[in-house]
């Protein structure tokens, strides 16, 4: 692939497809949607949830509570000056819900790293224990630098470093698809 040059991995019908198999997953490995919360991580991650959860209602005929979690404040990769700036700033910033006893479904667009998800999971314990946290991403890419691992995923890419995987979601960008670059 040359330099800024942008591949297409997923288009809609396989964003749609794999977004399907995830629902299908769910609802397997948790023996139906009782006692789940669905929890879409800011911003493209709430996209997928609310998708998700339509699929979930069409499979068990029950609608799964769903969320959005902004994990802003939980970051560790911002600077205090981004902090103190964010602190400052109204808004919901924080999940507010009883996750007691709960199965939480969080679900991101892209796992790359881990660092959102830990700081997912850090907002999500502070609203309580949940009975588990699962993960639910639509793209793995690979290159943890935490040690976890995605329950659910729609397409594994393993990518270099240099490369961008952005995903773009029609509620937000007008076209569902999956693109990498270098």
């Amino acid at each position: 692939m040359a330099e800024g040059e942008r591949h297409i991995l997923m288009d809609e019908a396989a964003i749609r497809r794999a977004l399907t198999r995830i629902a299908h997953e769910i609802v397997e490995k948790n023996k139906g949607i009782e006692d789940c919360i669905i929890v879409g991580i800011r911003t493209r991650g709430v996209h997928l949830a609310k998708r998700i959860a339509e699929k979930i209602s069409d499979i068990e005929g029950i609608d799964a509570p769903v969320y959005d979690l902004d994990i802003t404040k939980y970051r560790d990769d911002r600077s205090d000056d981004f902090e103190l700036e964010t602190a400052q700033q109204p808004g919901d910033t924080e999940l507010n819900i009883d996750v007691k006893n709960k199965k939480i479904i969080l679900f991101d667009d892209v796992l790359y790293t881990g660092r959102t998800i830990r700081a997912a999971m850090d907002a999500i314990m502070d609203c309580g224990r949940p009975q588990s946290i699962q993960l639910a991403v639509l793209v793995d890419r690979g290159h943890r630098e935490l040690p976890i691992r995605p329950d659910y995923i729609g397409k594994n890419v393993p990518t270099s470093k240099q490369e961008v995987i952005q995903v773009q979601l029609s509620e937000v960008d007008l076209v569902d698809q999956v693109t990498i670059s270098h």
